[in-house]
């Protein structure tokens, strides 16, 4: 019977999660700290959660890597920096409600005037105005994976017309050579896509100028996807509005014209921080380990991660 396989985890949570899967030894460790001595034969890392660029140094204490398994569905940190024959596989499906959820949340924000209202609150003043609606409303859903299908989901009761995109055009889903043709139809523009070379800018003026006047765009895919420059003038002349749950920097420093621009709705990268995100996130990583602890390739593998 061969040797259980060593994880080293970041969380107490995860490892009793873990500890449940058979085939699974894990060890808790202290990212802050040096590793504790299983290390020595561990073959899996779960990353820290919303780790940084500094968080891949600690495989080089981890002699005998051969899987980094993440906890969020955002890989970019480790994409082109593991050692050749190190796999990696990523949380997809553990924060796709919890993200969809802030997306319903910050447009029924933008289009009943909430942040508006709470400002008035600040000030002690009665503000009495009619607001927009979600309801009749037409949202462009960029990003057909498992936040854009949730999004779409919980948008349904609302009373919207819906439309999802995604790399490749397939039954029910647009593909990115049509989001010109696309952009200038819709009231809002969700971006729900991961972070790479291609998604990256991706959102820049000429994307941005294809919007229609007086629409929203929301970000809750990553900073780096939209052009800080090109969103800071739109949101200067008024013509569109934003609410973004990333930035570019992230996290925005004090004195950003972002935190003043007119029209956005800023929150500080939120969308899946919700009480039962770590547990979500664990049950994701059992379902690959399980399969990497019998053998087989993790679901979630990433192609492309050296």
């Amino acid at each position: 019977m061969s040797s259980p396989v060593t994880v080293l985890v970041p969380h107490t949570v995860g490892a009793e999660i873990l500890s449940g899967v058979d085939g699974l030894d894990p060890v808790v460790y202290d990212p802050e700290k040096p590793l504790p001595d299983e290390a020595a034969h561990a073959r899996v890392l779960v990353a820290p959660f919303l780790a940084g660029s500094d968080a891949v140094g600690i495989i080089e204490q981890v002699p005998n890597l051969e899987l980094v398994q993440l906890l969020t569905a955002g890989a970019e940190t480790w994409i082109g920096r593991l050692p050749e024959g190190v796999g990696l596989s990523d949380g997809r499906g553990a924060h796709g409600g919890a993200t969809a959820e802030w997306v319903v949340s910050v447009l029924l924000a933008v289009y009943r005037h909430l942040d508006r209202f709470v400002r008035a609150q600040d000030r002690g003043e009665w503000d009495y105005h009619q607001t927009e609606e979600l309801a009749g409303k037409k949202i462009l859903i960029v990003g057909a994976g498992d936040v854009g299908q949730k999004t779409r989901a919980r948008l349904e009761p609302f009373e919207v017309e819906t439309a999802l995109v995604g790399r490749t055009a397939r039954d029910g889903v647009h593909g990115w050579d049509e989001l010109p043709a696309l952009l200038p139809h819709y009231d809002a523009t969700v971006l729900i896509v991961p972070l790479t070379d291609e998604t990256r800018g991706m959102v820049d003026a000429g994307f941005l100028a294809a919007m229609p006047d007086g629409s929203l765009l929301v970000n809750g895919a990553r900073g780096p996807v939209v052009d800080t420059d090109a969103l800071v003038a739109e949101l200067t002349s008024g013509r569109i509005r934003a609410a973004v749950d990333v930035t570019d920097p992230e996290p925005l420093p004090a004195g950003h014209v972002l935190w003043s621009a007119p029209g956005l709705l800023l929150t500080p990268h939120v969308g899946g921080s919700v009480p039962l995100a770590m547990r979500r996130a664990y049950g994701v990583a059992a379902e690959q380990l399980a399969a990497f602890a019998a053998g087989d390739a993790p679901p979630n593998l990433v192609t492309g991660a050296y």
